[in-house]
């Protein structure tokens, strides 16, 4: 998988989930803070599941 596919998914989700907090009337500052710790929790993993594995010395 490509870091690009993991970013791209997480982007989607943070959208969604955004979205529907701002529909279920959750002040704006509280979705940014979700936000902005869910676009850290996507980079985490992305890096974590995508990055090349080092070779043995």
């Amino acid at each position: 998988m490509s870091f690009g596919l993991y970013a791209a998914g997480y982007a989607i989700v943070i959208a969604g989930l955004a979205y529907a907090a701002y529909l279920m009337h959750v002040p704006a500052h509280w979705i940014v803070v979700g936000a902005i710790v869910l676009v850290g929790m996507g980079i985490v993993t992305g890096v974590k599941n995508t990055r090349q594995k080092d070779p043995p010395t």
